[in-house]
């Protein structure tokens, strides 16, 4: 394992990031949005709720390219980095299942309906808190990044099918899944476009920031030069 430097966030994308999140926050909380049946004002949650899970899998595919990285050149910090955003992906897909709940408890009348893609979700994220056992069972460096990434591209092409092809094979009370009319058909409009869409970007920078720093953590925790 050759040691090389983590570089941080360009500045300019850090300054981004923190605009593009205070845009989304006050506009989430304070910005008009249409009066949808049923969804009423909870239909915010779109730009919190949806986005987390858009930011996970960016940060999770991020993961499963570092470490492929890592098992092509054999780069430190291309481990260190697939853990980073292994970890971010998992923290975003915590509070993406823990913003939906909510959400369902308003527009389906239950926390967990055993939903297919609720379950999906679960399972998924179940497969990545393995990853993070996994790397814990190995004293050897070595070995230890070399089988982690490994379950890590394994475990991404396990979550495609899992969220995004499964669930469209029955019934879902999802939007887009079942039946049921995807988000621009039904509550999506031009007002909203444009803050779901800041929403994304932000949500996902901010994750790929915290990886960057959480990496140069490992990077230094590890005792490798910057």
């Amino acid at each position: 394992m050759s040691p090389r430097r983590i570089a941080p966030l360009p500045l300019a994308l850090k300054v981004m990031t923190i605009l593009l999140m205070g845009y989304v926050f006050w506009m989430g909380w304070m910005g008009e949005v249409p009066r949808k049946v049923i969804l009423n004002e909870s239909v915010r949650n779109l730009y919190f709720h949806v986005p987390m899970w858009f930011g996970m899998i960016f940060m999770l595919l991020g993961a499963a390219v570092y470490s492929f990285r890592y098992l092509l050149f054999q780069h430190e910090t291309d481990d260190f980095w697939a853990l980073a955003l292994t970890q971010m992906g998992i923290f975003y897909g915590v509070l993406g299942l823990l913003t939906g709940m909510v959400w369902a408890q308003f527009t389906w009348g239950a926390w967990w309906s055993s939903d297919p893609k609720q379950n999906a979700s679960a399972i998924g994220l179940l497969m990545y808190l393995a990853y993070t056992v996994l790397r814990s069972s190995f004293e050897d460096r070595r070995r230890q990044a070399r089988v982690s990434a490994t379950y890590n591209i394994l475990a991404f092409f396990c979550l495609i099918p899992l969220l995004f092809i499964l669930p469209r094979l029955t019934d879902s009370l999802h939007p887009g899944n079942g039946g049921n009319p995807g988000f621009s058909a039904y509550d999506l409009d031009g007002r909203m476009r444009g803050v779901f869409y800041p929403a994304v970007i932000a949500w996902t920078l901010m994750g790929w920031w915290a990886s960057n720093l959480w990496s140069r953590y490992y990077l230094l925790r590890n005792r490798t030069t910057f």
